[in-house]
């Protein structure tokens, strides 16, 4: 018998003992509680605490009153960075003036030559400054995870205190969970070398949010 074939029977061994289906009932039936652990008390204003937080994380913040100002907030940060007005965005963004502001814009997935991802995000998490974005047909994940640089509008209506508030979000409003669901809190970075952190590792090395809300 080679290693795998003794893998898998004690497998199929482990999986025929007791009541199979009663046990599995018991599992889905915590799954079905959703009960939540304990969790740390979140006091004060969660969009304040949101942008602590991802300051904390090397992620830069900007805040607009509307929506319609967003696309002027991104031509300013480009021209701070000195980034070119070129950017490809998701198409739940992609419906903003941005030519209004002098910005190129292509909706689509993001490919090696894009240097600037514009998203939305499903939600936003207080407590650890933290992104949730949805993969989907409207949200490729190429556009916030491929480009060196990632801006993210953040609409602070959606932010939410904890990640177990994300996910009951989730729930509620989709139902089931998509293809991917994707975290960002911050740049990419590693440690690998050395323990030294370096940004943009495997992602992009700048993450710019804009707060969309009064």
């Amino acid at each position: 018998m080679s290693a795998r074939d003794e893998i898998l029977a004690r497998v199929r061994q482990g999986v025929g003992k007791g009541d199979f289906a009663q046990r599995r009932a018991a599992a889905l039936a915590v799954l079905d509680a959703k009960a939540r652990g304990p969790q740390p008390a979140m006091t004060g204003d969660l969009v304040e605490r949101f942008r602590n937080k991802a300051e904390s994380l090397a992620s830069t913040v900007d805040r607009v009153a509307e929506r319609s100002a967003a696309p002027a907030a991104v031509r300013r940060y480009l021209e701070a960075q000195g980034l070119a007005p070129q950017i490809v965005t998701t198409a739940d963004v992609g419906d903003l003036d941005w030519s209004g502001s002098a910005i190129a814009h292509a909706v689509r997935g993001a490919v090696d030559a894009d240097r600037v991802g514009v998203s939305g995000c499903f939600c936003a998490v207080a407590e650890t400054g933290t992104l949730m974005l949805l993969s989907g047909p409207r949200s490729p994940a190429t556009v916030s995870l491929l480009p060196e640089t990632h801006i993210a509008l953040v609409d602070t209506s959606r932010m939410v205190a904890t990640m177990e508030d994300a996910f009951a979000l989730l729930r509620t409003e989709c139902g089931g969970v998509p293809r991917a669901i994707n975290f960002i809190s911050g740049p990419s970075r590693t440690g690998d070398i050395e323990q030294t952190i370096v940004l943009g590792a495997h992602g992009p090395c700048r993450v710019h949010l804009i707060l969309i809300g009064s």
